[in-house]
């Protein structure tokens, strides 16, 4: 049953991240908008593909929920 418990408060806690970082994405001038985002721009059309900012928010993502584990795991 402890099990359970530390899954459901890992995942309580990343629900909370991600609603935070949503709400507060407008607030961080850099996230959309780094050298690598492409963007394409026509008359009645615009096509906009974050790739950069895809790749950091991965790797951070990666990060965390691997210290994480380790920590679960101990």
């Amino acid at each position: 049953m402890t099990e359970i418990g530390k899954i459901l408060l890992i995942a309580g806690g990343i629900i909370i991240a991600v609603g935070l970082l949503l709400t507060f994405s407008n607030h961080i001038p850099f996230l959309g908008k780094l050298p690598g985002d492409i963007v394409i721009k026509k008359e009645n059309f615009t096509f906009y593909f974050p790739l950069v900012t895809f790749l950091l928010i991965s790797i951070i993502l990666t990060v965390i929920i691997n210290i994480i584990l380790r920590l679960i795991n101990k």
